[in-house]
């Protein structure tokens, strides 16, 4: 986020527990007090668990205000996976491109699937409401119904399963420490591949013991879980 962004900007409404603290978050942020609006949002997001999409953004804007980039892509990360949002994916990918991080990319595929994930649970809620109402349609009807129509409801099954695998949220990893290593193997006596950067973005593809298996530069690698901060 630029130094002359609104905090405010495409924000959600807060749920009402935070409703009396966000206004002076506003006028501490409005004050250019950053550093005293990012600890009254800290209790409220870690201490209390009241993260909301638009207390994480009020965050990240005061991290990257006080010049802490890392941290400020973590909030705008944790907002994107409550809220997913193109203009927050945007601005993350803004920040990583002026700092040379790796993992944001541009393309227009992946704007789509920022768009399409911000319709996915609603998408898939849908898709599985059809699904039952077909089974018990043609349950009811089984002695009657046309092998078509068995055939119709079969790819209607395998066009669901493609949504729920294509635009199921993949878990990320944050670089949480400059000069992490990527491993070849989940070991420290596997190759050395390269070294990432703090707040370099990492697909996480699973874990094995202390190592979380990412994907980096289309292949496979392995960092340590403890380097990295996992947004689901």
């Amino acid at each position: 986020m630029g130094a002359n962004a609104d905090p405010g900007k495409n924000l959600s409404a807060a749920p009402a527990a935070t409703a009396g603290a966000l206004p002076r978050v506003d006028s501490l942020l409005a004050a250019h007090q950053y550093a005293a609006a990012t600890a009254l949002l800290r209790r409220q997001v870690w201490g209390q668990r009241r993260a909301s999409a638009r207390a994480l953004l009020q965050l990240a804007y005061a991290q990257q205000q006080l010049g802490h980039y890392p941290a400020a892509l973590l909030y705008l990360g944790l907002a994107q996976a409550r809220q997913p949002r193109l203009d927050t994916w945007r601005q993350q990918a803004m920040l990583a491109a002026r700092h040379r991080l790796v993992g944001y990319p541009t393309t227009w595929q992946q704007e789509l699937r920022v768009r399409a994930q911000r319709y996915y649970y609603p998408g898939l809620e849908l898709l599985l409401a059809g699904a039952v109402l077909g089974a018990v349609g043609l349950g009811w009807r089984w002695r009657r119904t046309r092998p078509g129509a068995w055939l119709g409801y079969a790819g209607y099954l395998g066009m669901a399963g493609t949504y729920l695998l294509a635009l199921a949220p993949t878990p990320v990893g944050l670089v949480a420490r400059q000069g992490a290593v990527l491993m070849a193997g989940p070991g420290a006596g596997a190759a050395w591949l390269s070294t990432a950067a703090a707040g370099d973005r990492l697909l996480v593809l699973g874990r094995e013991d202390i190592w979380l298996r990412v994907r980096w530069q289309n292949r496979v690698a392995y960092v340590r879980a403890d380097d990295t901060f996992v947004i689901e």
